[in-house]
C-alpha cells in the first residue's frame, strides 16, 4: 500500500487522483479530515483506508509490513503565519518523526519541501545540497522546510529510498479551501469573477516594472506526475527542485486568466504593503537540471496551457480534480 499525508489537502488530493489513474487504488490516506469543505477534494477517490494524523504513528508502528512507500506532502503551509511552535510541532518535529519510522522499518520517503526555503534568492535556485545550510528563508514556513533539509542531510540512518522536493509556485484544482493561501490564479479568477478587474502589486524594485515581479509557476499535474515518477524509477537520493524551470511575469499569468474566461484584460497596479515590501521576491526560477538529469524529460506545462486547463475546467464550473 501507499501512504499519502496531507492527502485531504490541495497537492495531496491531486496526487491521489493521479495515482488513481494509474490504478494505485491501495491508498491510505493520513490527514485531520475535519475541513468539510477540504474533504470535497477526496470525492469520487479510491483508497482503502484513511486515518487521522494524529494517530498515524501508532497505525504505522501497526502496519509497516505493509506499506511501500510513505508520500509526504501534508504541512502547514501559512506563509502570513508566524507562531513557530505550530510550524515546529507539524512541519518540523512531525517529519522527523515520520522519518525515524520509516528509517527503523526500511519504508521508502518522498517529501515536500518548498521553494521558501530560497529565502530572497541571494544564493539563486539551485538544489544543491552543499547551499541548503547558508539559504535564509523569509518566514517560519520556510524556516521550518529548510530546517528539516538540514537534518535530513545530517543522518547517518536514512530510509532505504528517499526524496524530498522544493515545490515552487504550485497552482491548480482542489485548493478552494486554502483561503489567502490559494493560488494567484485562485484569486485572479475570483476577483474578476466579481470586479472584472484585476489588482497587482505594484513594483518598488526600479529593476522591475509593475507586474513584471517573476515567478516559477508550476500546474500541479505536473507535480503529481513529477512524484509518480520519482516513486516508480527510485531516481538518486536527495532533495530536488520541483518548477518549470521558467519564471513568468504576474502580468502573463493575469492575461491568461482573462483569456481562459474570454475577456478582455483590465488590469490596475496598488502599493505593496508596506509591512511586506522589504520582504516581497521579484524574482524566483527553478534550476531544473537535477532533475532532468535523473531522466524525467517530459515537457511542463506552459503557464498558458496550465491556466486555461485550471480555469476552463475546473474553475468556471466549480469542479474538483
Amino acid at each position: 500500500m501507499i501512504v499519502i499525508t496531507g492527502a485531504a489537502g490541495f497537492i495531496g488530493s491531486n496526487l491521489v487522483a493521479r495515482l488513481n489513474e494509474e490504478f494505485f487504488n491501495d491508498l491510505v490516506l493520513v490527514d485531520k479530515f475535519d475541513n468539510e469543505q477540504k474533504n470535497n477534494n477526496l470525492t469520487g477517490k479510491s483508497y482503502i483506508d484513511k486515518v487521522d494524523r494524529d494517530v498515524f504513528f501508532t497505525w504505522f508502528e501497526n502496519n509497516y509490513k505493509e506499506v511501500e512507500i510513505v508520500l509526504h506532502i501534508g504541512a502547514r503551509t501559512d506563509t502570513a503565519e508566524f507562531n513557530r511552535e505550530v510550524f515546529d510541532a507539524l512541519n518540523l518535529n512531525y517529519s522527523k518523526e515520520l522519518w525515524k519510522l520509516c528509517t527503523k522499518f526500511q519504508v521508502p520517503m518522498i517529501y515536500a519541501s518548498s521553494a521558501a526555503t530560497y529565502g530572497m534568492g541571494e544564493l539563486g535556485y539551485k538544489d544543491d545540497h552543499e547551499i541548503i545550510k547558508d539559504l535564509k528563508p523569509l518566514n517560519p514556513y520556510g524556516e521550518s522546510k529548510n530546517e528539516f533539509d538540514k537534518w535530513v542531510l545530517s543522518q547517518a540512518d536514512r530510509p532505504p529510498f528517499w526524496a524530498g522536493l522544493k515545490f515552487f509556485n504550485v497552482f491548480g484544482p482542489n485548493e478552494y479551501h486554502k483561503g489567502r493561501m490559494a493560488s494567484v490564479v485562485f484569486h485572479a479568477y475570483k476577483q474578476i469573477t466579481e470586479t472584472g478587474r484585476m489588482k497587482l502589486f505594484r513594483s518598488h524594485n526600479p529593476e522591475y516594472k509593475d507586474g513584471e515581479q517573476k515567478r516559477d509557476f508550476i500546474y500541479v499535474k505536473d507535480v503529481a506526475d513529477v512524484i509518480l515518477y520519482i516513486m516508480m524509477n527510485k531516481v538518486e537520493p536527495g532533495i530536488y527542485n520541483l518548477g518549470t524551470g521558467k519564471a513568468r511575469t504576474f502580468i502573463d499569468l493575469v492575461k491568461a486568466v482573462f483569456a481562459a474566461m474570454g475577456r478582455n484584460a483590465e488590469i490596475e497596479f496598488i502599493d505593496t504593503p508596506e509591512d511586506i515590501r522589504d520582504k516581497y521576491q521579484y524574482f524566483t526560477q527553478a534550476e531544473m537540471n537535477k532533475l532532468h538529469d535523473a531522466g524525467y524529460i517530459i515537457p511542463f506545462s506552459t503557464l498558458e496551457q496550465g491556466v486555461d486547463d485550471y480555469v476552463r475546467f475546473f474553475l468556471l464550473h466549480n469542479r474538483y480534480k
